[in-house]
């Protein structure tokens, strides 16, 4: 598992695409698959941040944060844009951070946080970006890494 900076440090074109498109609407979001045992995947929209080499989520109490708690596979997708139809994914483990970390990034989020909210770093197992030049364009062209 890498962070976002050692993932950054090893495919940096392919990370910073996938940074434009996660942060194209201004800020950071995108589409989080969560799993759990025998249970059919889930999937969630969510404020995402990459912070000092970080990539973090903040997560209510919900069945996506017992996803994270009891088994913390996850899968991360960006926004679809027709009119760019670019997209985005990385995949790998989360995990739950605290203080004094979870303060500092609250701090700076794009929402205001309370104590219901917990902080995770989404680890990186691998990524992938599809490219098109148009919606008509199919199949996309795939750049992939893992680490």
């Amino acid at each position: 598992m890498a962070t976002w900076a050692e993932f950054a440090t090893a495919a940096p074109e392919l990370a910073e695409r996938g940074r434009a498109l996660l942060e194209r609407g201004g800020h950071g979001s995108g589409l989080l698959a969560t799993v759990r045992r025998e249970l059919t995947p889930r999937i969630h929209p969510v404020t995402i941040a990459i912070v000092d080499g970080h990539l973090y989520t903040f997560v209510l109490a919900s069945a996506k944060r017992r996803d994270l708690e009891q088994d913390g596979r996850y899968a991360l997708h960006s926004h679809l844009d027709l009119e760019a139809p670019n997209e985005f994914m990385v995949r790998g483990h989360a995990h739950p951070v605290g203080d004094p970390v979870r303060a500092t990034i609250a701090a700076g989020w794009a929402f205001e946080v309370d104590d219901g909210y917990d902080l995770y770093e989404l680890a990186v197992d691998s990524a992938v970006f599809g490219s098109r030049p148009t919606a008509d364009d199919w199949p996309p062209r795939y750049t992939t890494w893992v680490g």
